[in-house]
């Protein structure tokens, strides 16, 4: 018999490369920025071991600060992810800031012409391909609420959720008004203050999934995430949270720009 010849080893294609979030540029970012956060603050987390170490995800805060995104964005990253945010596609265009805004992995929205009506499902998409964290004010603007509980919730988190089949993570945080205070632009350094975050649990939506993203679906979707930031709230805060939400409409109020 001939002398058998050992075979090939078989070369297995190498598995695509985990997709790294924390950039030189973010390092960058981090750089500038943490030191300043962090002489004005001290951060305090709940919970937050459910805030999903890989894979896309919406984290949904409340929002009564302008200054709400960079104090989220602080906690994102503490807890091992890299924050991000919807903005407007045309910004993109904008020389060296579109840049910057392409390199962090900023999510580009259409919100005019032709692209507008698919400008959810293409996030969403871009949220998935890329596995994404990206941080969703449900409330749209600064809460009316004159206590600063979370007002009436719009749909887009909801909507990106159930489009994308990602889950929805409530969270809420107290104390940043000490910092900046709701429609002022004055920034408060000293003395430093202690905030506080908490990370609840993934908004349960399965029930949902298939359902034509109507407005009573979307409503009903909405209604549980605003619901869980309040409750998130009520624990920082020590208090029980008001059983009805802030509509503006019913006060007179736009839900949208500075009062």
């Amino acid at each position: 018999m001939p002398d058998a010849t050992p075979a090939e080893p078989v070369k297995l294609p190498r598995p695509p490369r985990a997709r790294r979030e924390k950039t030189v540029l973010w390092y960058l970012i981090a750089g500038m920025l943490l030191p300043i956060l962090t002489l004005m603050a001290r951060y305090h987390v709940v919970d937050g071991h459910k805030l999903p170490r890989t894979g896309a995800f919406i984290l949904a805060p409340n929002h009564y600060s302008e200054i709400d995104p960079v104090i989220m964005g602080r906690y994102m990253w503490k807890l091992g992810r890299v924050p991000r945010f919807l903005a407007k596609a045309s910004v993109f265009r904008v020389p060296v800031l579109g840049a910057v805004l392409r390199w962090s992995g900023q999510i580009p929205v259409e919100r005019e012409g032709r692209g507008r009506s698919d400008a959810p499902l293409k996030a969403a998409q871009h949220l998935v391909d890329r596995e994404l964290a990206v941080i969703i004010y449900p409330e749209g603007s600064l809460t009316r609420d004159p206590d600063l509980w979370p007002m009436r919730g719009k749909s887009g988190a909801v909507r990106m959720a159930l489009q994308a089949g990602v889950p929805i993570i409530p969270a809420a945080h107290w104390g940043t008004q000490q910092i900046m205070a709701r429609y002022s632009k004055k920034i408060s350094f000293f003395p430093r203050k202690d905030l506080y975050c908490k990370i609840g649990d993934p908004v349960d939506l399965s029930d949902l999934v298939g359902r034509p993203l109507d407005q009573a679906t979307l409503a009903e979707g909405t209604d549980r995430v605003m619901a869980a930031i309040a409750a998130l709230l009520g624990d920082l805060r020590g208090e029980a949270p008001p059983e009805k939400r802030w509509n503006p409409a019913e006060h007179g109020q736009s839900e949208t720009g500075r009062l």
